[in-house]
């Protein structure tokens, strides 16, 4: 049996806990709400206190100084007027080739045989006419002599546009039916359009031909960098495929106009290249000798990528943040980044802690967590 003042005891705290059991508890105190961004009524602004991120550095926009060295990207292609087109001349079909694809050739090599009654036909009347021998009885024989030698020239020219040779021409004794056409140029078979037995019309194309014993190498540069260029200026160029070597010209010539999708202007400079190296398409890596200048610069850590450009984040006021997409030059992942259009000098930048600004403009926009 309990005794009394164990009893009392029990009594107490039995009582003390019905009278808990009638009240509500107290509520627990909030835990303070972290400080974020908040999207503002101006599109892509958005309100960011200022411990919002540790480490946040901002900086004025400026002007900087850039090399005199020009970098830019660059294509090899051939020379046109190191390349040649052989067509036909004549209707008829092909008798019998010598060359193809990609077939070294020197000048005056021959390389296909036509068949065409048209050649004997000419061949016939050049020499009919430097065997003409009838004298006419009433021309004197000075004006005789000129009409025989204009029949010969005219003969000899229709055979010429024929596609005849000059050697071929000195060496024709009878008609024949056949011609050997001969190589123009010495160079390289870059297209052959020829199958023995093909019939073909005049204008018809049957080989082209080019030289690589010296190049163009095309280089874009932005309209902003125009006025440092200049014909005459050393150009090196890299191709991934001889890493360490570099290819040397001058440019010899300056687009006279812009192009309107991309505000690029193209230089153009012939490179020697007797080694053959240099293959037409390649892309390179082109430096340009000009004078030091300057443009508007931002540092690296300014930029964040996200989906389809780069972006700033731009100080527009008190705790207010402008996300802004900016273009910029071809940049190398190294150094100040050149913008071109998005920004202007003066306006105050963050060059730091991007990458969460970013994410703190998307949550504000309720597009992230």
């Amino acid at each position: 049996m309990m005794n009394r003042p164990a009893a009392l005891i029990f009594l107490g705290l039995t009582a003390a806990a019905l009278g808990a059991c009638g009240k509500d508890p107290a509520p627990a105190e909030p835990a303070p709400a972290p400080h974020d961004a908040v999207a503002s009524s101006a599109p892509d602004v958005f309100v960011l206190p200022d411990d919002a991120i540790p480490g946040l550095d901002w900086k004025l926009v400026d002007m900087a100084e850039i090399p005199g060295a020009l970098e830019t990207a660059g294509l090899v292609n051939y020379d046109p007027r190191r390349v040649a087109t052989i067509v036909s001349r004549v209707q008829g079909r092909i008798e019998d080739v010598r060359v193809g694809l990609w077939d070294s050739v020197a000048q005056g090599d021959p390389i296909v045989q036509l068949y065409s009654p048209d050649f004997m036909t000419a061949e016939a009347e050049y020499l009919q006419a430097g065997t003409s021998t009838n004298p006419s009885s009433t021309t004197a024989p000075g004006l005789l002599d000129g009409m025989d030698a204009a029949l010969v020239n005219a003969a000899k020219q229709k055979l010429t546009l024929l596609g005849m040779s000059p050697q071929d021409l000195t060496e024709l004794k009878t008609p024949q039916p056949t011609i050997w056409i001969r190589a123009p140029i010495g160079g390289v078979i870059l297209d052959d359009k020829v199958v023995r037995g093909t019939a073909i019309n005049p204008g018809d194309a049957l080989f082209t031909l080019g030289t690589l014993d010296e190049v163009w190498i095309t280089a874009d540069v932005y309209e902003e960098d125009a006025a440092r260029l200049a014909v005459g200026q050393s150009l090196e160029a890299r191709v991934p495929a001889f890493p360490g070597q570099t290819f040397r010209g001058v440019i010899s010539n300056i687009s006279p106009d812009i192009n309107p999708d991309t505000h690029t202007l193209q230089v153009r400079s012939k490179v020697p290249n007797a080694d053959g190296k240099l293959k037409p398409r390649m892309l390179a890596s082109v430096t340009i000798m000009t004078r030091p200048g300057k443009a508007l610069a931002v540092p690296a850590g300014a930029l964040v990528f996200d989906t389809d450009g780069y972006y700033v984040f731009v100080q527009v006021g008190p705790d207010r943040v402008l996300r802004r997409k900016v273009e910029i030059v071809s940049w190398g992942g190294a150094g100040p980044v050149r913008v071109r259009a998005g920004l202007k000098s003066g306006e105050r930048i963050a060059v730091s802690e991007t990458v969460q600004l970013n994410a703190l403009w998307h949550r504000a926009r309720g597009e992230g967590n």
